[in-house]
C-alpha cells in the first residue's frame, strides 16, 4: 500500500470516528479552508457548496444537526471504507437522530472523500432524499418504509 493511500485512509478513519463522537470541531479540522461539497438530489441541501464556513454552517449546522434533537444525535453507528487509493476515499456510515419534527433520521450515506495534504478537499456525498424531505424538511413526500425488506449489509 502506498504511504498515500494509507495516509488517506487515517484520514478518513479519523472523519467516522469525529462524527460517532460528536465532535464536529474535529470533523471541520479535517476539511481545508475551500471544501467543496457536492450533494444529491434536490433538497434544500443538495448542490454544491464551497467553504467551510458556509459547509459547516448552513449546510451541516443548519440543514442538518440544527433539524435534530441534540440528545439523540449519533453519526457513524456504523461505517465501512470500501476503497481507497492516493487521491480518493469511498466509505458508506449508518447514522442520524430524532428529527425535531418527530420522525426517526436514520441516514446510510455514501461519502466520496478527495484528500489532498491530509485534508479532505471535495466530498461528494449520497443519501436518502426521501428521508430528508420528510424528516428534516418536513416535506412527507412518498417515502417507502424505514427499514427495507432487503437492506444491505455493511
Amino acid at each position: 500500500m502506498s504511504e498515500r493511500r494509507a495516509a488517506n485512509i487515517a484520514v478518513a478513519t479519523r472523519f467516522y470516528e469525529a462524527l460517532a463522537a460528536g465532535d464536529f470541531d474535529a470533523l471541520a479540522a479535517l476539511h481545508s479552508d475551500d471544501i467543496v461539497f457536492n450533494l444529491v438530489g434536490t433538497t434544500p441541501v443538495s448542490g454544491r457548496w464551497e467553504g467551510k464556513a458556509v459547509c459547516f454552517g448552513p449546510i451541516v449546522a443548519d440543514g442538518v444537526i440544527g433539524k435534530l434533537v441534540a440528545e439523540t444525535i449519533r453519526f457513524s453507528r456504523e461505517w465501512r471504507i470500501m476503497c481507497a487509493d492516493d487521491d480518493c476515499v469511498v466509505g458508506l456510515m449508518r447514522g442520524g437522530g430524532l428529527a425535531t419534527n418527530g420522525h426517526e433520521y436514520l441516514q446510510t450515506y455514501c461519502q466520496i472523500m478527495t484528500i489532498r495534504d491530509g485534508l479532505i478537499v471535495e466530498l461528494h456525498e449520497f443519501f436518502d432524499t426521501a428521508l430528508v424531505e420528510l424528516a428534516l424538511n418536513d416535506n412527507p413526500t412518498a417515502k417507502g418504509p424505514s427499514v427495507p425488506a432487503r437492506p444491505f449489509q455493511f
